[in-house]
């Protein structure tokens, strides 16, 4: 956080002299007089400090560092998402796995085809990530909010065609104090060529979501 703005600096101001002049009394601005014995002179501050002023500390974060993914989701979740996957999922590569950590599974089910990625990205502030969340939310329209997870959560499905051949994906943005956690869910049916359901894919990215962000936790210092 930044720092807070400091004080203004107080200045010593003179009064005028009354002086004595042989027709009467005349006010006139004279030379700065020394100050009256038993008084003290203002102290000033170099510009920008001061002596008195509160130093700003920044509340520290809720979570340090970002939780391994591929834990995350349980076993029977996995199962039941996307069926065919290893528990163990793929961990992407990242530049910074204290902030930013993905785990991702995929699986082709006779005709059936699944993918779930899980996401952890920690901010450095409430603020930083409330920022993210939000602007992310704004790109991805037509979606809703998901009471009840994190401190704000929203949900958004999609659905695309190519080669005649539909794909519906999920995705659940929750905001967690200083923390984002981020699911994509997605399925396509290979013999059909359809998609499957908007609910079930809705659903399916929402329970993920509830897994993710109860594994938070280990992120805490």
């Amino acid at each position: 956080m930044r720092p807070l703005p400091l004080p203004l600096t107080l200045t010593a101001r003179l009064s005028p002299v009354a002086v004595l002049a042989c027709a009467g009394w005349l006010l006139s601005s004279g030379p700065a007089a020394p100050p009256a014995a038993g008084h003290q002179t203002a102290r000033t501050s170099p510009a920008g400090t001061s002596a008195t002023a509160p130093s700003a500390t920044a509340a520290a974060p809720t979570y340090t560092t970002a939780p391994a993914p591929c834990p995350a989701v349980p076993a029977a979740t996995l199962k039941s998402l996307v069926p065919g996957a290893g528990p163990a999922g793929k961990e992407i590569p990242s530049t910074d796995t204290k902030l930013r950590r993905t785990c991702s599974w995929n699986a082709l089910h006779g005709y059936d085809y699944r993918w779930l990625d899980v996401s952890f990205e920690i901010g450095e502030s409430d603020q930083e990530a409330e920022k993210e969340y939000e602007q992310r939310v704004a790109e991805k329209s037509g979606g809703g909010a998901v009471p009840g997870l994190g401190d704000t959560a929203y949900s958004v499905v999609g659905l695309t065609t190519e080669d005649k051949q539909q794909t519906r994906e999920g995705v659940v943005l929750v905001r967690a104090a200083n923390a984002l956690v981020v699911v994509t869910y997605s399925g396509s049916d290979f013999e059909t060529r359809e998609a499957p359901a908007t609910d079930e894919i809705n659903k399916g990215a929402i329970k993920a979501a509830k897994s993710a962000v109860a594994a938070l936790g280990d992120g805490r210092d």
